[in-house]
């Protein structure tokens, strides 16, 4: 709703009456407007009016429990950590799920790919994860077209403040490379390019307004922003109702360009998931060494472009066990040397990997490899079995027979 007041915000814009846009700060003499929402207004004294706020109180983006805080220092918190069932549910998936090495979460609106942190600066990540991060961002932009950037940095909501609770939860807690994708940008749309994404918010040129009302009027058929007409408020008199559709087109991208919009994601999606550590079998035997013993050798790499522990901060946590390679042996066998069941550490992945042309020395080439050798006392013509598993890198299952 607009109401003509001379103190309002509010001025036609020059070159389209119907659009808004905020007066000089040294104007006068015009025909000004508040804006406010449409609805009922309660404890309306005759001049004094507050929006109410949505029932709920809550953004769901600050109910996880990374860097979560009370509600007095970041509105929307709720009043503990994934008390909303919505974030408890996908919480306690994650957690119960420990192959999960990354994941992506989609909210809306402003055409961009975010990465971690919300709180701190690049200077407190692992160097080995911020520069997987940047890497996995261009990849992101090559295959979206939105561009990738770091929350802390280029998408704060005030200079002074930092957000928390967020999904980045899975990257601060468990070392999972994390990223929210905020679809749909309706400045890019309408060819306001390079805007600063928040910054934008607080304050642009008319000249955008006037860009984003022309797309509306010559792709949007005029949806996204309705003409002011004149009401009868029971409360404050004459008011007239019209201006932007936010939700129409801004919160979300409109129907017909909806599937466009998403089709956008998969491929890059997929490139973090083909990014993820994989065992796999590179050899397994059992040779005789005689009286009734033999050697049995089990060879496993990792074929994943992430290390088996996926990230340094999860390395540094201790939240992801290494890998565990165990016998199966038959009845009547037994074990002369070696463990039955032995914890082998981490495989490294081609992630942290220098070029070619690097002055540092790669003095482990096989690092993603892991050999274990057992020697068990058996039968010819005994099998036995053997499992490589690790949380996030999956599990080998083979066996070999004694001849």
């Amino acid at each position: 709703m607009r109401i003509e007041d001379p103190n309002g915000l509010w001025k036609a814009h020059p070159q389209e009456p119907q659009l808004m846009v905020r007066r000089d700060p040294t104007e006068a003499g015009g025909i000004y407007y508040r804006i406010l929402p449409e609805g009922r207004y309660d404890d309306y004294d005759g001049f004094t009016l507050t929006i109410k706020r949505p029932r709920q109180r809550l953004d769901l983006n600050r109910n996880f429990p990374g860097s979560w805080r009370q509600e007095f220092e970041q509105m929307g918190a709720g009043p503990y950590p994934t008390s909303e069932p919505e974030i408890r549910a996908i919480v306690e998936f994650i957690v119960g799920h420990p192959n999960i090495t990354g994941g992506t979460s989609f909210h809306t609106w402003s055409g961009v790919l975010l990465r971690p942190f919300e709180h701190l600066s690049d200077d407190e990540m692992d160097a080995e994860d911020l520069w997987f991060y940047q890497r996995t961002g261009r990849k992101g932009t090559e295959l979206t077209g939105y561009p990738a950037i770091s929350v802390y940095h280029e998408f704060r909501y005030h200079p002074k403040s930092v957000i928390g609770g967020t999904f980045d939860w899975i990257y601060e807690h468990l070392g999972l490379f994390s990223w929210v994708v905020e679809i749909w940008s309706p400045m890019r749309e309408a060819g306001i390019t390079n805007y600063p994404f928040i910054d934008w918010f607080r304050d642009h040129p008319i000249e955008d307004d006037l860009k984003l009302f022309r797309w509306n009027e010559d792709k949007l058929g005029g949806a996204a922003h309705r003409s002011w007409k004149p009401f009868t408020h029971p409360q404050l008199g004459n008011v007239e109702i019209g201006g932007w559709d936010r939700f129409h087109a801004f919160g979300n991208p409109p129907l017909p360009l909806l599937e466009r919009e998403i089709q956008r994601f998969p491929r890059w999606l997929l490139w973090q998931a083909l990014c993820s550590p994989k065992l796999e079998l590179v050899h397994a035997d059992a040779a005789a060494l005689g009286g009734g013993t033999w050697k049995v050798t089990l060879v496993i790499q990792n074929t994943g472009w992430l290390p088996t522990y996926v990230s340094k901060r999860a390395l540094a946590r201790k939240t992801v066990r290494g890998v565990v390679a165990e016998l199966v042996l038959p009845p009547g066998a037994s074990l002369a040397t070696g463990q039955l069941r032995d914890d082998a550490g981490q495989l490294e992945g081609k992630a942290y990997k220098h070029t070619g042309v690097s002055f540092w020395p790669d003095y482990n080439v096989t690092d993603d490899r892991l050999k274990r050798e057992w020697i068990v006392r058996a039968k010819a013509g005994d099998t036995i079995g053997i499992t490589a598993r690790h949380e996030r890198a999956g599990t080998i299952r083979t066996s070999v027979a004694l001849r």
